[in-house]
């Protein structure tokens, strides 16, 4: 019985492995006439099962046996570099707070980049203040 499992086992391993490879998660690249490039993401998941009998001892050699697996594939988001700028563009919109944090933090960064460059910018010069003369009355004399 052992090599009828080990057997049918092989098999819908071999399947599994032409149907599942690198491509299927991180996606061949494509590049746009304008330059662009898009690297698709996607998260694969598979199950795999199988099972055997032994018939009791007859003349022939009986086996009853079976096995399965099963493979999705879920887009998940999106690598586009442009003009060395590389972006993520999520497919799926946040099902957490987490993942909602988690997408923020790219455009965060940008933001706060561009706060930092934009102090490091020389500022113009001070103009020191015009003096100017104010009169003051004069009180009057106390009696």
């Amino acid at each position: 019985m052992s090599q009828h499992i080990h057997n049918l086992m092989g098999e819908s391993m071999k399947g599994l492995r032409d149907l599942v490879d690198v491509d299927c998660i991180i996606g061949k690249p494509i590049v746009t006439a304008s330059g662009t490039t898009i690297i698709p993401i996607s998260k694969v998941t598979f199950g795999f099962g199988s099972g055997g009998s032994d018939i009791a001892k007859s003349t022939k050699d009986d086996f009853g046996g079976g096995a399965g697996a099963g493979v999705t594939i879920q887009p998940l988001c999106f690598l586009i570099e442009r003009e060395g700028d590389v972006r993520i563009l999520n497919v799926n919109q946040s099902r957490t707070t987490a993942d909602a944090i988690v997408n923020m933090v790219p455009e965060a960064i940008d933001r706060i980049s561009a706060m930092v460059n934009k102090t490091k910018e020389p500022q113009p010069a001070a103009q020191p203040a015009q003096e100017q003369q104010t009169s003051v009355p004069e009180c009057p004399p106390q009696q």
